[in-house]
């Protein structure tokens, strides 16, 4: 696919496509946690309750995260958006080195008020930037499909 079939994908796509991969994290892990550590599980303001916590919270996301960057370009949330991580220099799948980069480099662009993701709003590029620090970019195809708008009264 040539870069003119191509868009960045932009801040309110992204946002929808976390709010997904967010709802598909918490359908596995909070059964998981509740099991464990029982119903007060959520309320009692730790960040990490425990061994079993830190795993299945923290190791267990970045792992299927990153997984599904290399195996897929994308997380089930930016699938449904027909969304996909590529290396903002050639356009070819990002590294593997570059997607576990950019999962770290998440943590850099939330620490100041969630500035890094609210800059996919303001780049040129829909660059975040742990997209800026892995350098990649979050594309999709245009038009993906959707038939074009056409009223009577633009048919000659």
């Amino acid at each position: 696919m040539n870069t003119e079939q191509l868009e960045y994908v932009g801040f309110w796509a992204r946002v929808g496509a976390a709010l997904i991969d967010t709802v598909l994290i918490l359908i596995v892990v909070t059964p998981v946690m509740h099991f464990v550590y029982g119903s007060d599980y959520s309320f009692d303001g730790a960040i990490v309750k425990g061994p079993v916590d830190f795993i299945v919270s923290w190791i267990l996301p970045a792992v299927a995260v990153i997984w599904f960057w290399i195996a897929r370009q994308a997380t089930p949330g930016k699938m449904v958006i027909a969304a996909r991580i590529v290396d903002a220099t050639t356009g070819a799948p990002a590294s593997t080195g570059q997607l576990i980069g950019r999962y770290f480099a998440y943590y850099v662009s939330i620490l100041p008020f969630l500035l890094g993701l609210i800059w996919v709003g303001i780049d040129p590029r829909k660059q975040g930037w742990h997209d800026k620090l892995a350098n990649t970019v979050v594309v999709r195809a245009k038009n993906r499909g959707a038939q074009p708008v056409v009223f009577s009264t633009d048919r000659k």
